[in-house]
């Protein structure tokens, strides 16, 4: 499965470390090399808790068993929404007593009515509380979009006195399990080419019905297996434990008496497959979870009942990560497409997932040049000296964070090139900044915690739904938190006796999004934004979308695990680093999978590969060349959103020199457009910088503004840390201090 592009990927991982080694033998390219980043080792990744104690554990300390913090955690002041939905009328009442997803694959199931469609890969999957309806999806594309269309293909029900609702009464990484009370559950396991249900009070008449035309039933010898053919062309198969005994009432309508088992249903997308789908009917899964104890490394771990092997389906990413540790079999010629791309039939019931390593590094992966200092150095001084006359004014929870974010990133840069005379006063700015949103005394706005769902909103948003870009409703949250998280990990790294004091509050914000036990009792849901099938995050919370969760900026997201371990270095806390930089790593491979387009590359129509190099928003069911805040044309703020803030992870995330290229070119004549602005302009000549470090250069020293999380001292420390006319991936910036760990 490795072409040249991965292979070299894996060589560059190996010989990473032992290449900056040597360079920083031969080439002194820093004044002072600060010491703050001392290597520690990484344990395993037990489910993260929230340390209730003010003062820091070791770098040894870092398991948060319950058994290391039994007083109670920092809880914010107590939510009192009136925009959030009650989730008692899906979620089974012994799931109620726990936080609740907000962000997930499934959340359009619990939302309004309950029946928008998700999509569960291969199918799309509708309730409509009395029954479920399968579609294999149709696609449909233009230059400027992708999506799939919802038809009702086949839909199932019971006619034994339905209730008037659906109800979850289970949710796993990989799974749902949805009743149709009091007769019928069933098993939605992502990327099972199966639909599977079985009943639940004995005996039951079951309808298939289409809104096709059912051309032919043919059953086998025991009427366990039947084949229908529909005039749409497609053809589904229909397993069952027991001799099913369909009787078709009318041309769309099927109906069976009295059956007790399961039933696993099957589209048949090559007549070749049906053999394979024969095989593996009789073993089937309840639930999937996905764990992560070690770093850079998912596994996938489904229960399944019946007999035999259980074939699954997985998505482009997961092959490329399928690690040798594996015991599966990959069936290369069994696909089912995807608007994902096509999904690869693997049999086993048990995978290891990979990432390459990727370090949080504080500075500059690779140094800045000493030809900079001195421009960095006036810069740094006039931005650092501005903090000083300019508050920050907004009560928007966004926008303060990416202000206070990147006032730190002043210290940092200060900190590199040894200008730390700077720090006092970015440490002033950062403490009186940051606190009132920590002790409850910021005007305006503040964290509160909300009980229903079990999750920190805004006093803002608790009455608005817009407030905040929706943060009351769950919208964002790792996008606002990951930017405070950066401000308090470098404020708690200068002023370690204020980052002791605050560490509660700091563990509460990250806890938000980053928590991975599902105990009873938690404070806060399971990794809350982040979706351990298709390995990154949504941004879309709690309102109801056609298409699913969504998510716009890659980079804010990269932004939010990467703070997070940031904050784990701060406290010598190697568990949090690890967690934050493994989440990190695989959000940032999949920014490149399914964000970064690449013409000929086949994974979108060519058309729509062609007129695009990023996508704006992606949808669960949907591609999108527009954002949210711009039309598809201003290409700047597509590249813009995809890259902010800058940071030294940036450069992992674009790391192929000739991909960066072909984005650039295709940007730059949207710059010549009337009232393009200046903040966007940055964006696109910092990835300039890649390849062309003297034009870019001087584009940047010819900007009159900048966006209000960048600055023209960011600016200019990301292109005097460029290398000089590289080609194919950037060279060495993954080397890992526990890179060992990762294998």
């Amino acid at each position: 499965m490795d072409t040249n592009k991965s292979f070299k990927r894996k060589v560059i991982t190996k010989l990473g470390n032992k290449l900056n080694k040597i360079l920083s033998k031969t080439i002194k390219r820093r004044k002072e090399k600060p010491n703050t980043e001392t290597p520690v080792q990484i344990p395993s990744l037990p489910p993260m808790q929230i340390p209730s104690s003010p003062l820091p554990p070791t770098p040894t300390d870092s398991t948060m068993s319950d058994k290391d913090h039994r007083t109670s955690p920092f809880c914010f002041p107590r939510a009192q929404s009136t925009v959030l939905p009650d989730p008692s009328r899906f979620f089974s009442p012994n799931l109620l007593s726990s936080p609740l997803p907000t962000n997930s694959f499934f959340q359009n199931y619990c939302l309004n009515n309950g029946t928008q469609p998700e999509y569960i890969h291969p199918y799309l999957i509708k309730s409509s509380l009395t029954s479920l309806s399968i579609s294999s999806p149709s696609r449909y594309h233009t230059p400027a979009f992708i999506y799939q269309t919802f038809t009702a293909d086949l839909t199932i029900s019971s006619t034994s006195n339905p209730s008037q609702t659906h109800q979850i009464s289970s949710y796993h990484d990989l799974s749902i399990t949805l009743d149709l009370p009091p007769s019928l559950r069933f098993y939605l396991v992502r990327g099972s080419p199966y639909v599977t249900f079985t009943t639940l009070a004995g005996p039951t008449d079951l309808s298939f019905s289409t809104v096709h035309a059912v051309l032919s039933v043919t059953p086998n010898d025991s009427c366990t297996k039947y084949t229908l053919t529909m005039n749409s062309g497609q053809t589904f198969i229909i397993y069952s434990s027991s001799p099913l005994n369909l009787e078709q009432s009318n041309n769309s309508l099927l109906t069976a008496k009295g059956f007790s088992g399961f039933v696993r249903i099957a589209v048949l997308p090559d007549p070749s497959y049906e053999q394979v789908l024969d095989r593996f009917s009789s073993c089937y899964p309840v639930s999937g979870e996905a764990s992560m104890n070690r770093p850079f490394c998912i596994e996938y771990n489904w229960v399944k009942k019946g007999w035999g092997e259980l074939l699954l389906l997985a998505h482009p990413l997961h092959l490329k990560l399928l690690s040798d540790d594996s015991c599966v079999t990959v069936l290369d010629d069994f696909k089912y497409r995807s608007i994902d791309g096509d999904l690869v039939g693997v049999v086993g019931d048990s995978w290891v997932l990979k990432a390459d390593p990727i370090s949080p590094t504080w500075h500059s992966m690779k140094g800045v040049s000493e030809d900079g200092y001195d421009e960095i150095t006036s810069a740094l001084r006039k931005d650092v000296e501005s903090l000083k006359s300019n508050p920050i004014t907004t009560a928007s929870s966004y926008f303060y964070g990416k202000a206070i974010a990147r006032a730190a990133r002043f210290a940092l840069i200060g900190e590199e090139i040894g200008c730390k005379d700077v720090i006092p006063t970015i440490q002033q700015f950062l403490k009186s900044s940051i606190t009132p949103w920590l002790d409850g005394t910021f005007n305006g706005n503040g964290f509160l915690y909300d009980k229903k769902w079990g999750g920190l909103v805004t006093r803002m948003g608790v009455a608005d739904t817009g407030a905040d870009f929706g943060f009351g409703v769950y919208n964002d949250h790792h996008y606002h938190l990951g930017y405070f998280l950066y401000a308090i990990a470098v404020l708690a790294k200068i002023d370690p006796s204020w980052g002791r004091k605050y560490m509660p509050q700091a563990y509460a914000m990250a806890a938000d999004f980053l928590t991975l036990t599902k105990k009873s009792g938690a404070t806060y849901t399971r990794l809350r934004c982040f979706d351990m099938w298709k390995l990154h995050s949504w941004a879309g919370g709690l309102t109801e979308f056609a298409d699913g969760r969504n998510q716009e900026s890659t980079s804010e997201a990269i932004n939010a695990y990467y703070s997070a371990a940031l904050l784990g270095l701060s406290y010598g806390d190697t568990h949090l680093a690890a967690v934050g930089s493994t989440l990190m790593a695989f959000e940032t491979r999949a920014a490149q999978t399914w964000w970064h387009v690449r013409e000929g590359e086949g994974l979108y129509e060519e058309e729509f590969a062609k007129e695009n190099r990023v996508v704006g928003v992606l949808w669960n069911n949907k591609r999108d060349s527009g954002l949210w805040f711009a039309p598809p044309e201003w290409r700047e703020c597509r590249l813009g959103i995809q890259l902010l803030p800058l940071l030294p992870v940036s450069e992992v995330v674009f790391e192929d020199v000739g991909f960066v290229k072909d984005l650039v070119q295709w940007t730059l004549p949207a710059l010549e457009r009337d009232g393009v602005g200046e903040g966007w302009k940055g964006f696109v000549y910092a990835l300039e910088g890649i390849y062309d470090k003297s034009t870019a250069l001087e584009k940047i020293r010819g900007l009159k503004e900048y966006d209000d999380g960048n600055s023209l001292s960011n600016l200019l420390w990301w292109i005097y840390s460029r290398d000089d006319g590289c080609e194919g991936l950037v060279e060495g910036i993954r080397c890992c201090w526990y890179r060992h760990y990762g294998r």
